[in-house]
């Protein structure tokens, strides 16, 4: 697993658009008309909102609390140092559970039975890899700091025990947070209002005029802000 993980750590970015392009794979859905009467269509958008919503908001208290610097180097793992402040505190991998979360709310949201049951599992065995191989590198180097912290800390399931306490006493950095995120935040919600607009005509009340202006006009405020945001970066007028 450690040999896959390496493997996938090298393309670990085109897996997550890979994944994003996946949700165009015609499929069953999960939930019907047939099932759940003409109001069907609440519940995949209220439950995949709520779910992808939630992701996003688990990356984002990371990232804003305390970033880990932690990427690669030379095609493998690479850490700086061992962060075990802020979520990192109560989940090992919180930007991955909210990597998890985001595509499978978003699975959700585009009412993909194939989706669901066949490529959230195939990302997670590519998720569970790539944590194994960051593991075994992050264990060579920290070693005893390291298994303790492991002792102390899920690598999966969050610990909600005292995290009142974790967010009281760090101070929230939403610089950082769009800083880091603008770009994942500007695919993530385009990604969100295409398979709103395109997979629900009744939120546009069945007129495609109507549909088609919320398409030019939402995703061109998001450009707009991404195209903002990304002058402030690269000016040195928006930094921590």
């Amino acid at each position: 697993m450690i040999k896959i993980g390496n493997f996938f750590f090298r393309y670990r970015n085109w897996i997550f658009i890979l994944f994003y392009a996946a949700l165009l794979i015609p499929s069953w859905p999960l939930f019907s008309s047939g099932q759940f009467g003409s109001s069907y269509y609440i519940w995949p958008v209220a439950i995949g909102l709520f779910t992808t919503c939630l992701g996003q908001l688990t990356r984002g208290l990371t990232i804003g609390l305390a970033y880990i610097v932690r990427g690669g180097k030379e095609g493998k793992p690479y850490a700086e140092g061992l962060v075990t402040d802020g979520i990192f505190n109560h989940c090992r991998n919180p930007l991955y559970v909210g990597n998890i979360l985001m595509l499978l709310g978003v699975g959700i949201l585009a009412n993909s039975l194939f989706y669901v049951a066949v490529m959230i599992p195939v990302f997670l065995f590519i998720y569970q890899a790539i944590v194994l191989a960051e593991e075994n590198f992050l264990r060579g180097k920290f070693g005893r700091g390291f298994d303790e912290y492991c002792k102390k800390v899920n690598r999966w399931w969050p610990r909600l025990a005292g995290i009142g306490k974790t967010l009281g006493s760090m101070q929230f950095s939403w610089k950082r947070w769009i800083l880091k995120e603008h770009t994942t935040q500007f695919i993530w919600l385009c990604g969100i209002v295409l398979i709103l607009l395109l997979s629900y005509p009744q939120l546009s009340g069945y007129n495609t005029d109507r549909r088609n202006l919320l398409l030019g006009i939402i995703p061109g405020l998001l450009l707009l802000l991404y195209v903002f945001i990304r002058f402030l970066k690269n000016t040195g007028r928006f930094k921590e």
